[in-house]
């Protein structure tokens, strides 16, 4: 997983905003569970997809508003 940059979100549509965040989430869940099984090499890639998943929502706030 790489950190998305703002302005790569701000030109995806709202339906690719939707599908990503749901991807965003569903990587978030599986991070957290390697994490409980203690299997989690890079804990700090669930900062990252939080903070992706944090960019996501804002920007299809902006776009919903």
């Amino acid at each position: 997983h790489k950190l998305m940059k703002i302005a790569e979100i701000k030109d995806m549509t709202v339906e690719e905003l939707n599908t990503k965040l749901v991807e965003l989430k569903k990587e978030l869940f599986n991070l957290r569970f390697q994490h409980a099984v203690n299997q989690l090499e890079n804990p700090h890639k669930m900062t990252e997809v939080k903070r992706d998943i944090a960019r996501v929502m804002t920007v299809l706030n902006e776009k919903n508003a």
